[in-house]
């Protein structure tokens, strides 16, 4: 497997300092890039792939748990703080780990572990397509043949080329087995494969030849997606 691309965003530099050298001890680990506050750190995501954050909590203007919950993709996150209060609300947003400062090098090497495991499980697990019971038949779809997903309440209707599969899910449910790099939800009740946009008017977003809706809940997360294919000057 590939080396991981780690961030460290923290505003104390000694905090950086000790997290960098724990990282250059680590042969699967490679720290892309370090920052003082989120407002950098999202710049960057934006521009580079980036597989890891080492995230502190508390920091001036954005707190790293804000952040976290305003971000739509998200990479693994490791969260360093020294305070164990958010202990809950962190693994809540699916962090990895949760390590206390001062962190110690072994207490260290089992959190970067962890997301290393976790990473080769999701590329092992990988796939391109999956099967969905409809009716009295069992239908293989391809993930690229998606074009949307949508809720009708406890059922859903997957949207393909040239047809349509009602199947008794959940959008909730499907979002969770899908890649989140390659599905966005831009609204209660849509999923929408990101390669099929053709186009963003306003609130609607357009997916192939269909005008589908934007809600304010999801339009950032939406956004992001966009601005990080967007031609740059």
């Amino acid at each position: 497997m590939r080396k991981l691309n780690c961030i460290i965003v923290d505003d104390e530099p000694v905090a950086r300092k000790v997290l960098n050298e724990f990282a250059a001890q680590v042969p699967y680990l490679t720290i892309t890039g370090q920052m003082e506050n989120t407002a950098k750190a999202e710049s960057f995501i934006d521009e580079n792939s980036v597989d890891l954050i080492l995230l502190d909590i508390e920091m001036p203007k954005v707190s790293g748990l804000d952040w976290l919950k305003s971000l739509g993709v998200k990479p693994m996150v490791i969260l360093c703080t020294a305070f164990p209060k958010y202990a809950l609300e962190g693994y809540e947003l699916d962090i990895v780990d949760y390590l206390l400062k001062p962190v110690a090098f072994d207490r260290f090497c089992k959190a970067v572990q962890k997301a290393r495991d976790f990473a080769e499980l999701r590329q092992l697990h990988h796939a391109d397509f999956l099967f969905v019971r409809c009716e009295k038949r069992i239908e293989k779809v391809e993930l690229r043949d998606i074009h949307y997903v949508e809720s009708l309440g406890n059922y859903v209707r997957i949207h393909l080329p040239g047809r349509q599969l009602l199947a008794y899910l959940t959008l909730k449910g499907i979002e969770s087995q899908l890649p989140a790099t390659d599905f966005v939800k831009v609204h209660q009740s849509y999923l929408i494969n990101f390669s099929k946009i053709t186009a963003m008017e306003g609130n609607q977003v357009v997916v192939l030849d269909q005008y589908l809706p934007v809600s304010r809940n999801f339009r950032e997360s939406l956004m992001r997606m966009i601005d990080g294919r967007m031609l740059k000057r």
